[in-house]
């Protein structure tokens, strides 16, 4: 990452895996942490993490690698944008308090090092079936599904600018 041409703002809102633990300590409590690939941002996006950082006083946003992305089979030329340019977009979002990354396919011993008050994803999934969910739970916290804007999505927008 080319520093010098990133406004300090959002290089402070960018954290390396192995410095989460410090960066923490400067964002208020409670904690709301999600994760996703956030390819190409979009309105629903947005909105959705809008609506997460509202649950708490800090949103935490962990980025798929982009290793991870290709392990998830979301297609052969995904991600379209690069794990540090994901980053910076995700970081000028004012919601956002703080980005990272996690090269799992699930962002389970994340969450651990972290252990947020609140994990919020899409609605698309069912809470009570996922390990992070009990993980959190475990230590008091809790989590919440977030429903989808309609109409919007990064694979929706590729098959749209694909056929025209």
């Amino acid at each position: 990452m080319n520093e010098t041409e990133i406004p300090s703002a959002l290089l402070r809102k960018i954290c390396q895996r192995q410095d989460v633990a410090s960066a923490l300590s400067s964002l208020p409590r409670p904690w709301v942490f999600t994760n996703g690939v956030f390819d190409v941002l979009h309105r629903g996006h947005v909105v959705y993490l809008a609506q997460a950082r509202e649950l708490g006083a800090s949103l935490i946003v962990a980025l798929n690698t982009d290793a991870s992305v290709r392990r998830l089979g979301k297609g052969e030329d995904r991600p379209l944008n690069n794990a540090t340019d994901r980053a910076i977009v995700m970081a000028s979002q004012q919601s956002v308090g703080l980005v990272t990354w996690f090269d799992e396919d699930t962002p389970l011993q994340l969450i651990g090092e972290i252990r947020p008050d609140i994990l919020v994803k899409g609605g698309d999934y069912v809470m009570e079936t996922l390990p992070e969910t009990a993980l959190v739970q475990s230590w008091g916290g809790h989590a919440v599904a977030l429903p989808f804007v309609s109409g919007y999505s990064t694979t929706g927008l590729l098959q749209k600018i694909r056929t025209g």
